[in-house]
């Protein structure tokens, strides 16, 4: 009998979109940071995204984040974070979920009140902030990446559509920023199939005119997420709110409005002058669901400024189950994977 491969999940989301956090069942991947490791599972094991962001395991709309033992001496663990689109550096939500699931999971010990403690993402350290009620995680803050805007005011033609200004911004991966109202659109959740298709077809025409390179980073590949914006409502002094909705793939509005979407509005808000450092602005999704963004600091680096940032929100466990792997079902691709199960827990 041959023995049965399990990977254990506790599955989570955060203003709707939904993490799988990868608790066990993978082998301790080669790399001597994070990064490193993101970059082996990329290149030589991507058998686990596809595995469970693809039938029977999943969907497209989920992403999964492998707890890793972490590197740096500073932080209680690391992590990996997948999605249909490939493995972002950063996420907001995904750091949002992780952290929770990291206290859930008893790797670091809940306090009551507010406690602090660091996390090893790909794009490295991350400070976390969270608040825990009587036993629940009620909010978790975490860092934003430093963000900028990269193009103000541009403008495309794009067939169906017509003419559309747009500014791109960077905030762990380039972002078209396009106002709504201008294409029509009151960001409902009626209009989620329309806003995936204009957006498609925006990202797909920015792509073919144009690409995009980070000061630091350089080459990132192409621009691969839109963010349509709602008119943004000052509800008390120094905090906003605006409804917000973020592409992230073909067919693909994430239910939540995503943190770096949030931190890219706020770079843009903070280039045309009206946002100032200890502002917040809270994005509103299709699902009423949100997250609030807060403008800490800004420096110049060469001709940019740029805003840091702290993401809030709160995460919710929907699940904890053992996904069995049978790689004789003709359902279950197992290339890119068989070598990194075991039957251990990473965790």
């Amino acid at each position: 009998m041959k023995p049965e491969l399990t990977i254990q999940l506790m599955d989570t989301h955060a203003g709707g979109d939904v993490s799988r956090i990868v608790t066990g069942g993978i082998t301790a991947l080669p790399g001597d940071t994070v990064r490193a490791q993101m970059e082996y599972l990329r290149d030589d094991a991507d058998g686990l995204r596809r595995l469970l962001l693809e039938e029977p395991y999943g969907i497209p709309e989920m992403s999964v984040d492998l707890l890793v033992p972490a590197t740096h001496p500073e932080a209680a663990a690391g992590y990996i974070i997948m999605e249909v689109m490939g493995y972002p550096i950063y996420s907001g939500s995904n750091t949002i979920c992780t952290a929770t699931a990291v206290l859930e999971a008893g790797i670091v010990r809940k306090q009551e009140g507010k406690q602090h403690f660091k996390l090893e993402s790909p794009a490295g350290l991350v400070n976390v902030e969270a608040t825990v009620r009587d036993g629940v995680v009620e909010a978790i803050t975490c860092e934003g990446l430093p963000s900028y805007i990269h193009t103000h005011n541009a403008n495309i033609t794009v067939p169906g559509i017509g003419k559309v200004n747009y500014s791109v911004a960077y905030s762990g991966g380039f972002y078209a920023l396009v106002d709504a109202k201008s294409l029509g659109f009151d960001l409902t959740l009626d209009e989620e199939r329309r806003l995936a298709e204009a957006a498609h077809a925006i990202v797909e025409g920015i792509q073919a005119e144009r690409g995009f390179s980070h000061y630091t980073l350089g080459d990132v590949g192409p621009l691969p997420f839109l963010h349509f914006m709602g008119p943004v409502e000052q509800v008390a002094e120094g905090y906003y709110r605006s409804r917000s909705a973020t592409y992230v793939h073909p067919g693909v509005i994430c239910r939540s409005t995503t943190g770096t979407g949030t931190s890219a509005r706020l770079a843009l808000m903070n280039h045309e002058g009206r946002i100032k450092p200890g502002d917040k602005l809270e994005t509103i999704s299709l699902r009423e669901t949100g997250f609030i963004g807060e403008f800490t600091a800004v420096e110049q680096e060469g001709e940019y400024q740029v805003v840091k940032n702290n993401i809030t929100g709160k995460a919710y466990v929907i699940a904890r189950s053992d996904i069995v792997v049978n790689c004789d079902d003709p359902m279950v691709d197992c290339k890119g994977l068989t070598h990194i199960l075991s039957t251990e827990n990473i965790a």
